[in-house]
């Protein structure tokens, strides 16, 4: 019964800030690489960055670096994802999710996936 639960989407406009949140439930994730990625309507599912939960390492899609960053809480087995600057084109459902094998942004190797959370940003 592991799980991901994401919340903290919502409607902001242009130039404001998030903050998601990802709870790992059901075991235990420190042996995880974490990630973020997020889909618009009509678009692949897109990379947005990862965090190794041990070693705290951080990987971030182009189009987000100097914007988005990734924290982990060990005590609460929470994730985050700070998003600052925010651009209408960053408006997709985000999601976590978890994985062993995999590079940054190799969706097949996700082991666990969230239900993700709209994010939508206006002009």
């Amino acid at each position: 019964q592991a799980q991901l639960v994401e919340s903290g989407g919502g409607l902001v406009q242009a130039g404001g800030s998030l903050r998601l949140s990802c709870a790992a439930s059901g075991r235990s994730f420190h042996t995880y690489a974490m990630d973020w990625f997020r889909q618009a309507p009509g678009k692949e599912r897109e990379f947005v960055g990862r965090i190794n939960w041990s070693s705290g390492n951080r990987y971030y899609a182009d189009s987000v670096k100097g914007r988005f960053s990734i924290s982990r809480n060990n005590a609460k087995n929470t994730l985050y994802l700070q998003m600052n600057s925010l651009k209408p084109e960053d408006t997709a459902v985000y999601y976590c999710a978890a994985g062993r094998t995999g590079r940054p942004g190799d969706i097949s190797s996700i082991e666990y996936w969230g239900q993700g959370t709209q994010v939508t940003v206006s002009s």
